[in-house]
């Protein structure tokens, strides 16, 4: 698993369309940035609590680049993000990991399929700088919001 020191791994991920490819290990290679996984769009957890907490919180901001990843496609993750952040005043963009590709090379995927249909990732949030590591918080349990949330990982 994913531990303080790390490089952040240089998997494609998708954002708006699946043409459309990012690395956030080249993102997120200078500056601070937040990566905060969740094991699916659209579920109650997620859209409910985890995710618009960072895109209510007036520090958001202020943590550099913010990425919310999923194990979804891209359609789906930009859906989403329009459903969450309609007019982006969060500055917070949407990624999809297909294939689980980012979610493994982490050691953050867990086995869904009687939930999900497939693999799918643990929730947390990773606080990088400068193309590593600063802090893992990853939720024991992956429906509740305890250590990823954003009070927690933005103080």
């Amino acid at each position: 698993m994913v531990k303080a020191g790390d490089s952040i791994p240089s998997v494609e991920l998708s954002v708006g369309a699946p043409d459309k490819k990012v690395k956030l290990s080249d993102e997120l290679a200078t500056g601070k940035g937040l990566i905060i996984g969740v094991p699916a769009a659209f579920s109650p957890t997620c859209s409910d609590s985890h995710i618009p907490g960072y895109v209510t919180s007036p520090k958001t901001k202020d943590a550099g680049k913010v990425y919310v990843v999923s194990v979804n496609d891209a359609f789906v993750m930009n859906a989403w993000g329009k459903t969450l952040d309609a007019d982006k005043k969060s500055g917070i963009t949407f990624a999809a990991d297909p294939g689980a590709e980012f979610t493994k090379a982490l050691g953050l995927d867990f086995d869904a399929i009687a939930a999900f249909g497939n693999v799918r990732s643990k929730r947390y949030a990773i606080v990088t700088e400068d193309g590593k590591v600063k802090s893992v918080h990853v939720e024991d349990v992956p429906s509740k919001v305890d250590v990823s949330g954003a009070e927690k990982v933005l103080g």
